[in-house]
């Protein structure tokens, strides 16, 4: 809770504060009893929270829609792709044991899907008029960087598609919530329907989309479908689910890595904060270890982002193990 508290104030924290409580939550869920203690941990509320009330969350619940908040603040804010990579990967991790996740955390998966699509439309949208007005060549350059970028947020979809079908692969009895928000939402899917890179993981979002779509029109309604009747009908066949036609996609799993060196970056930031915390008075003159009133070099704290030839997300401090 005090990792969640903290991550929610990220406005007010240091991008190496943001780093560090994200890989400790990413090691957490390395540990497939932790992602599933935490959904049987429930909240009686959440005071910190602002934006939604949450009454009797689960852990689990709120790690999502915090780690999906940062995703938020870093696509306004910080902008940084090993944020992204960080807060994605642990929700892929936790995917296939997400249990009972709340209406509010299904509905902002979803919005993540959305969110991230937006951008990479706007992209698309960028990068090609400037094809199309055929871009001297000092402006060769930006397209180049328009397309790594749309690479990048390529493999982002992909990844929340891929925490979409971890759900409803391994635990869509256990998520009706999620299906109502993926059925109530589900034209943001309609566009990238056809996507090389989506098209297999979207036939079995569309797989059960169909399934529950076909019940519920062939279903007698007296009066209009109210929030309550079709989450109650979403319940009710979820017993009769049997994921006939779901395709079984290997699970993600990432895991953090350490470099083989991580001193240099810890200990001139565990001094830093020594230096500005202890109360003691430092000659800060003599102090050659790291440079006084900057923040530890990001540099140093992780590898570029890139992509292997597959098109694939590759970063050496978050791994993909198949």
């Amino acid at each position: 809770m005090p990792i969640l508290e903290t991550l929610y104030s990220a406005s007010r924290r240091t991008s190496n504060q943001i780093y560090m409580l994200l890989i400790i939550l990413l090691i957490l869920s390395q540990d497939s009893s932790f992602n599933a203690s935490i959904h049987k941990m429930i909240l009686p509320g959440v005071p910190w929270y602002k934006e939604h009330l949450l009454h009797q969350t689960s852990l689990g619940s709120l790690m999502v829609i915090i780690l999906i908040r940062t995703v938020q603040y870093n696509l306004s804010k910080l902008r940084d792709v090993y944020l992204h990579t960080t807060c994605l990967a642990t929700l892929a991790n936790m995917a296939p044991h997400v249990h009972r996740l709340s209406a509010y955390a299904s509905q902002r998966l979803v919005s993540l899907f959305y969110m991230l699509s937006r951008k990479y439309n706007k992209l698309v949208e960028l990068r090609d008029d400037k094809l199309q007005t055929k871009a001297i060549s000092t402006g060769d350059g930006l397209v180049e960087d328009m397309s790594a970028e749309l690479q990048i947020y390529t493999d982002f979809l992909r990844i929340v598609l891929e925490i979409l079908n971890a759900i409803l692969t391994y635990a869509l009895p256990r998520n009706p919530e999620v299906v109502y928000a993926i059925m109530h939402r589900q034209e943001v899917f309609q566009p990238f329907k056809s996507h090389p890179r989506f098209a297999e993981l979207l036939e079995n979002i569309y797989n059960v989309l169909d399934f529950f779509n076909s019940r519920m029109d062939a279903q007698r309604m007296d009066g209009e479908w109210s929030v309550e009747k079709v989450l109650l009908f979403i319940i009710n066949n979820c017993r009769s689910w049997r994921g006939e036609g779901m395709k079984m996609f290997t699970q993600l799993h990432f895991s953090y890595e350490q470099e083989s060196h991580p001193e240099e970056f810890f200990i001139p930031y565990v001094w830093q904060l020594v230096l500005s915390r202890c109360g003691f008075s430092f000659n800060a003159d003599a102090i050659t270890l790291f440079p006084i009133g900057m923040h530890a070099n990001k540099e140093i704290y992780y590898d570029e982002m890139n992509t292997n030839q597959n098109g694939e997300l590759n970063e050496q401090r978050v791994q993909f193990d198949p």
